[in-house]
């Protein structure tokens, strides 16, 4: 049942309101026509996105949000959200002078480039709406283990435009959100029905409320304002709202920014019997009243997020005017609209700020409506300082390979699990692991067998209870540390995102691990980038890899994950061919995870049984971290080497032996991280060109004993530029080996050879450097 609170001061939230639209127009006309501009180009901003979102913020953030609330701001109205906290004192006039300018406020909230508490980033629309219903179940976990105390439980609101419900992973991340009866969650949308191109489909209202409440959601829609319900009771007034009802959204928008005569006309021409309400009115009051959308009437906003406070998940749906209050209230165009010079000094003079005075926060009130806001924003209960990060949280244990002497890298990660899982400890205890319906198969079931899944109430195993045989003995319950999930790889990296934020949202880092065929990772790529854009930690364990899972065939043999682990910032890619490489490397992980400098790490593993090499010491050890070792160290002055990653491995060592009688001194250099090697290299040519050259980087004191003419042969299951870019290091030839094209099913033998990655490839790889 909606329950009702004591109305609040809605004088002064409307007067607040009113500052908040001032504030975010001002502050995107400055940067575009006031400050000065280095190149000439659009600073731009959305002042029409801005002044739609005005009411429904000054209801949340300065009435209906507590301290533990988080909130996704749309990314447009970016500008409103830095006004608010302008307006508490925890933003600077100097941030917001300097939008979207080196240094200052960004275009869109951002949690790691903003100085204001930026609880969720947004910008790639859709994704930060969809992250507030897996932080939800982030907090019911929390709650569930024992991590945070119930009393301390938030509200995740998500506020977005109504053209975001075109994103589709909106309605993957709806679909999980049903699976695990998430609650305490509010999406709000700015029911505006304008987007950049095109005015909002009218058909599509209805299917909005459909499908949410199929999914188990509350759906509150908020349309009619105060003064408009007060009109339909008036003579002419079901004639109105009759009218109003059935408006297409254009014809709704074009009447908006035509005005009151223009409504007048349409009334009488298509509902006549609304003539004396129209009479009752001048133009200035029409268009007042049929303005009044309840997404603009404090009071009915007001209303209707007090009537919500349990923990059902509620879509509001919130009419209101793109560009509300603005010249170009309802124009198609004003998406990306800027005012001008004059349009700016007409809302000034509207808004009773006095030229010179336009970042006063109080600018326009009188000494008692200032006095009331003042109190009103100072009993804001909303965080106000961006919450310190947890480091550090948990010892992280020396990670034993499993034993044996053919192994695969994505069986032995399972067991490494499975080991921590049965030792237990704090590492293992805040481990939570996550997979889009592959935890089998990515050899998480030893780790679910040991800790179990995750679920608010108990599930019992239906098939152990009927006594049938079965490997996978998974019960839920609160205390389970496995998330299942659907097969969507996009709400896996949002998971993985919300997991890897627990320390920054709640206060209490956890560790997560997500598993994902190695070519699906492009299908949830923005996710996985929105994860390391907030500097979610996590780690990403991507199986089986490249043509070595033969006969699956090229719809599942990766090619180009090495290159997009390349390019990813806040990302360290690791590769390792054998199991000693890989228990060292989860253990860096680890530390990455929960390091000040740390980051987010991306195993690529095989289901590719190999011999296991012995070692005589553990030298390799800090090379492998680092990104590459020697596993045959080249002659001073070698003319050659061969330079390999991953699972290519015994080819690499196959060709090392048939070549190294003819090439005395061949070096065998053993990748553990293309992506870290290049970063040291670009890091120290960056230092060079500042006159801050430094050591030299790992990857050039690795090919440095070589001799400047030596040849390389690079050679990965994966795309081949993954590697080449080695040559430019020293300027060495290189020969680069490697899959350029889709695989197809057969035996590893036939791949290896047809797509040149046997032992006669590099052979003649290297012939050929010669040879030219």
């Amino acid at each position: 049942m909606l329950k009702k609170t004591a109305t609040p001061d809605i004088e002064a939230l409307t007067l607040i309101e009113e500052r908040l639209r001032w504030l975010a127009s001002w502050t995107i006309h400055n940067a575009n026509h006031i400050r000065e501009s280095a190149d000439g180009l659009k600073v731009g901003g959305h002042q029409a996105s801005c002044a739609s979102m005005t009411a429904i913020m000054a209801a949340l953030y300065f009435h209906a949000l507590g301290p533990n609330d988080k909130v996704a701001v749309k990314p447009h109205a970016g500008p409103v959200l830095h006004a608010a906290h302008y307006l508490m004192g925890s933003q600077s006039r100097e941030q917001l002078e300097n939008f979207r300018g080196f240094g200052g406020m960004q275009s869109y909230p951002s949690r790691t480039k903003d100085r204001i508490p930026v609880d969720f980033s947004t910008g790639s629309v859709g994704l930060g709406v969809a992250v507030t219903a897996f932080a939800s179940l982030v907090q019911d976990y929390l709650v569930a283990h024992g991590l945070m105390d119930p009393a301390d439980i938030g509200r995740m609101v998500a506020l977005m435009g109504d053209a975001e419900l075109d994103e589709g992973n909106i309605y993957e991340c709806l679909i999980e959100a049903a699976k695990h009866d998430i609650r305490n969650c509010w999406w709000i949308v700015d029911y505006n029905r304008q987007s950049l191109d095109a005015t909002t489909a009218d058909r599509m209202f209805r299917r909005f409320d459909e499908i949410f409440a199929a999914c188990g959601w509350r759906v509150v829609t908020l349309k009619y304002g105060k003064a408009m319900e007060a009109a339909f009771s008036e003579p002419g007034g079901e004639a109105l709202k009759a009218w109003i009802d059935a408006a297409p959204n254009a014809d709704y928008a074009a009447l908006t920014y035509l005005g009151g005569a223009a409504w007048r006309e349409r009334l009488l021409k298509d509902a006549p019997e609304t003539k004396p309400l129209l009479d009752a009115r001048d133009d200035e009051a029409l268009q007042a009243l049929m303005t009044n959308l309840a997404g603009h009437d404090m009071a009915s906003l007001v209303e209707a997020f007090d009537a919500a406070k349990d923990d059902v998940p509620t879509l509001f749906i919130a009419y209101t005017i793109k560009g509300y209050g603005l010249p170009f209230a309802g124009h198609k165009d004003n998406h990306a609209g800027l005012m001008n010079p004059g349009q700016i000094a007409a809302l000034r003079e509207q808004m009773g700020v006095v030229e010179g005075d336009e970042w006063e926060p109080w600018a326009g009130l009188g000494g008692n409506s200032a006095e009331a806001v003042r109190a009103l924003v100072e009993s804001s209960r909303v965080a106000r300082e961006k919450r310190s990060r947890p480091w550090n949280v948990a010892d992280v244990p020396s990670i034993a390979p499993p034993p044996g002497d053919e192994q695969s890298t994505q069986a032995a990660f399972g067991r490494i699990l499975n080991d921590l899982a049965k030792a237990g400890g704090p590492l293992a205890d805040r481990i939570v692991t996550t997979s889009p319906d592959v935890t089998v198969s990515t050899n998480l079931g030893g780790f679910v067998n040991q800790r179990g899944l995750f679920r608010r109430q108990e599930l019992a195993d239906v098939f152990a209870a009927a006594k049938i045989p079965s490997a996978q003995k998974w019960a839920g319950r609160p205390a389970g540390q496995h998330i299942e999930l659907g097969i969507a790889e996009n709400n896996l990296f949002l998971m993985l995102a919300a997991l890897g934020l627990a320390g920054d949202l709640f206060g209490e880092r956890l560790f997560p691990i997500g598993t994902v065929y190695d070519p699906f990772i492009a299908r949830g790529l923005d996710a996985l980038n929105y994860a390391c854009y907030q500097d979610a930690r996590f780690m990403l364990v991507a199986t089986p890899s490249g043509l070595t899972l033969g006969p699956e065939g090229g719809a599942h043999q990766s090619i180009n994950p090495p290159l997009i682990a390349l390019g990813q910032p806040g990302l360290r890619h690791y590769e390792p061919a054998f199991v000693d490489e890989l228990a060292l490397l989860m253990e860096e992980g680890f530390r990455l995870m929960q390091c000040v400098d740390g980051e987010s790490v991306y195993f690529r593993l095989t289901t590719r049984t190999i011999h296991q090499i012995e070692r005589s010491d553990d030298s390799w050890k800090e090379g492998a971290v680092a990104g590459g070792y020697w596993l045959r160290e080249p002659a001073p002055g070698a003319e050659a080497a061969i330079v390999y990653s991953g699972a290519i491995a015994p080819e690499a060592l196959a060709a090392w032996e048939a070549l190294s009688e003819d090439l005395p001194g061949l070096g065998l250099l053993a990748v553990t991280s293309p992506d870290l090697l290049h970063r040291g290299w670009s890091a120290r040519q960056t230092a060079r060109w500042s006159g801050r050259p430094g050591e030299p980087s790992h990857v050039e004191k690795l090919l440095g004993s070589l001799s400047r003419d030596a040849g390389l042969v690079t050679l990965i299951d994966g795309a081949p530029a993954s590697l080449s870019w080695i040559g430019g290091v020293m300027g060495h030839k290189v020969s680069p080996l490697g899959v350029d094209r889709f695989g197809q099913t057969g035996n590893l033998p036939d791949l290896y050879r047809a797509y040149r990655l046997d032992v006669d490839a590099v052979v003649e790889a290297a012939a050929e450097l010669f040879l030219a």
